[in-house]
Parts: structure tokens; sequence; C-alpha cells
């Protein structure tokens, strides 16, 4: 078929059947393990990533905020940013300025390993943020970024700057871009077999017989 483009897979792929395609395609590690805070938005999250590594700190920094501006600023359409925190919660990364200066640069999400804020108005933006938890506190002189667009590692999964990322209330998953052709025609077959399926089971064809007419379960 023609290219897939972001508009179609937010139309019709989700987080856990790209994962059944990932598994097919022998990458069985790409989501991590971890029960993620759906702050904002609704539906499915896909865009390429747009990575930046955090660490805590405890002393005053001269230029608080040099390292994440820069990468909101650079932001392009369709990226997802990336907030690579090691899962703290000294303060919230991610709030409702930085979504607005990132969805201003044409960003559409954000996915938080650590803290954000302002659920309340990421609500009424309708922006989609995920994030290990949330925190009052605003980063200055707590955490930093100290590197970007680089790749990085959120339970042990790895995120590089350009790789697909799925999100939503199921998890997230990040699919390389070594493999995206393969996966992403997968996961897009399996999808609308999935309907099918569907379909056949509501007009009373057994489980058995689905499997095997179809091949998906």
């Amino acid at each position: 078929m023609s290219e897939i483009t972001i508009e179609m897979m937010r139309a019709s792929l989700y987080s856990a059947v790209v994962a059944d395609a990932l598994d097919a395609a022998g990458r069985t590690l790409q989501s991590p393990r971890m029960p993620w805070l759906q702050v904002a938005g609704a539906g499915v999250l896909v865009g390429r990533c747009r990575t930046t590594l955090w660490v805590d700190m405890a002393h005053e920094d001269p230029t608080p905020y040099d390292l994440e501006l820069k990468a909101v600023d650079a932001c392009q359409p369709d990226d997802v940013f990336i907030v690579a925190a090691a899962g703290s919660l000294r303060s919230a990364a991610w709030g409702e300025l930085l979504s607005t200066a990132a969805r201003a640069q044409g960003c559409v999400g954000a996915i938080v390993d650590g803290g954000a804020r302002d659920s309340a108005k990421l609500g009424a933006m309708n922006f989609p943020v995920f994030a290990r938890g949330m925190s009052v506190y605003d980063s200055k002189n707590r955490q930093r970024v100290v590197d970007i667009d680089i790749p990085v590692e959120i339970e042990g999964v790895l995120f590089s700057p350009g790789d697909l990322v799925f999100a939503d209330t199921d998890g997230v998953v990040v699919v390389p871009q070594a493999v995206e052709e393969e996966v992403i025609q997968s996961a897009w077959k399996k999808a609308h077999d999935e309907n099918k399926v569907r379909d056949a089971l509501a007009g009373g064809m057994s489980a058995t017989e689905a499997f095997r007419v179809y091949g998906v379960l």
C-alpha cells in the first residue's frame, strides 16, 4: 500500500497493536514497564521523539533553563517531547508554559519520565502529556537538562531522536527507525484484521474458528 502517514496512524493504530507488531519483528522490549499517568489529552499520541536528558541537582544554577528551552525551540511538527529524568519527582519538568511553547513549534505532546504540573491548564489545552507523576515544584535549582537530541533510556527502553512513539491509556511504545517500515505495515494490517475478527465474533463465529481463519487474537 501507499505510505502510512502519521495522521493515518493516529486514526487507526494504538499502543497494543504496535507492541504486537514489534514482538513479531523480534523487538520484545519497546515499552517501559511502568504505570503512566495521562495528565492531559485523549486518544492516541503519535509522533517522533525529541529527546532530553535530565538530572537532579541541589545547588544554585546560573543558567537553569538553557538546554530545555533550546530543545523546545527546536521542536518540529509531529515531535513528541521526551523527558528522560529517571522517574524523578524532585520537581515538575513539564507544565503549561513549556507545552504552549512546544505546541507553537508543532510539537504534539510530551512523555515525561518524571514530574509534570498544571494538569487543569494542560487539560484545557488538550495537549497530551504522559508522566510518571505530579509535582508542584519548579525545576529551577532542582533539575536541569544536561543533553538534548541524544538516545535516552526510560526503564531500560531506548528512545532515539526521530523514533516513532505511541502513547495511550495502555502505555507507551517506541518504534526504532531500523524496523519502522516493517512494524508499521504489520501493525496496520493487524489493526484492520482485528476489525474483521471483531465483526465475526459479534456475528457468532467461535474464537477458535476466528483465529483459524484470520490468525489474529
